[in-house]
């Protein structure tokens, strides 16, 4: 079969950073769907786990985190998908990726994709709508039906992919959303997911916040850089508010006061744990993702698609990895087709 993988690890512009290969079909274990990839889409954590580094692998590795296409074959185990279905998941870092014609995946996080969206507008939600779910909804104390009623939400980077969910899945919970963006465009498309507010990250945020009459936020997302607004957070959250963190920081953090004294929570997600630690609710994720396909096809959720490229090889996932990571991309890019 055909695949996109890399050997080494090395800066994008790179002809050799990823390339196209020829791989066996795996086979399906207990658990597996052998899913048929119709279209993949490109995230941070692909451009993270390729940045150069010294290590190089004896085999090639295939990188992709997103993905949606039509189960193939199913193991022994597996009762909920038959050959046939149409899915999207997020899958799982620990195994082959999904920049692969079929790729293995365990059937307990995977869902049946949105009838409404096609292959490409699929394959742009499971990893950000699974992040922006799991932090609001399971590591912060909130409820989707209402938990934000009354409450105020601040999304930084609410023009990425994760903060393109989290603004339309904060309101749902019946938030108030301010989210930040820097550029005209951005700030259009916040207001266009339902932010009530939008302000603008390279400035200082409290003045910005004052002008709206706010002088604190009940919660706060940082979907863009944990070190920078560490400390504008503990000042600017309301005591016994809390703070979710998807952005791994480059040094330590500060956790004692002001965070101490207001009793702030501190709110940690990584969509892959369950998968990579087969934690007892692994089949959590499914029903997630299930749920935001019922959300979608009812017209409550919007995917977050922006761009299509195709079709699915190194070139073009070369150049969807450079787009990512020029830090201009809004939503969420997707590479289609063989």
């Amino acid at each position: 079969m055909k695949a996109v993988a890399l050997t080494r690890y090395l800066p994008i512009d790179d002809p050799h950073a990823l390339l196209d290969v020829e791989l066996d079909l795996p086979e399906p274990g207990p658990h597996d769907l052998r899913v048929r990839v119709e279209a993949v889409s490109v995230n941070p954590v692909d451009t993270k786990v390729r940045a150069p580094k010294a290590q190089v692998e004896s085999t090639p590795r295939v990188l992709g985190y997103d993905a949606a296409g039509i189960v193939d074959a199913v193991g022994e185990a597996v009762t909920d998908f038959t050959a046939g279905d149409a899915v999207y998941y997020a899958g799982d870092i620990t195994r082959s990726g999904s920049n692969a014609q079929f790729q293995l995946v365990d059937a307990r996080i995977v869902a049946r994709k949105p009838a409404s969206l096609d292959f490409p507008g699929a394959a742009a939600l499971p990893l950000t709508a699974l992040t922006a779910w799991e932090l609001l909804f399971e590591r912060m104390p909130y409820a989707i039906d209402g938990g934000g009623a009354g409450k105020t939400l601040l999304v930084i980077g609410g023009a990425g992919g994760v903060g393109s969910i989290a603004i339309q899945l904060a309101r749902l919970a019946g938030f108030t959303v301010i989210a930040t963006a820097s550029r005209d465009e951005t700030a259009a498309w916040c207001r266009s997911l339902g932010a009530d507010h939008v302000i603008d990250h390279r400035q200082p945020l409290t003045p910005q916040l004052q002008a709206l009459g706010l002088d604190a936020v009940d919660a706060a997302l940082n979907l863009a850089d944990t070190d920078r607004y560490w400390d504008v957070l503990g000042e600017l959250l309301a005591p016994q508010g809390h703070v979710g963190l998807i952005v791994e920081p480059t040094g330590a953090l500060k956790i004692g006061d002001p965070y101490k004294a207001k009793c702030i929570g501190i709110h940690w997600e990584f969509m892959f744990a369950r998968a990579r630690f087969k934690t007892e609710d692994m089949a959590e994720q499914g029903r997630i993702l299930a749920r935001v396909a019922e959300l979608v096809d009812a017209g409550r959720l919007r995917g977050t698609l922006t761009d299509t490229l195709s079709p699915i090889s190194a070139e073009t996932l070369r150049e969807a990895h450079r787009r990512l990571e020029s830090g201009r991309t809004i939503g969420k890019l997707a590479v289609a087709g063989w």
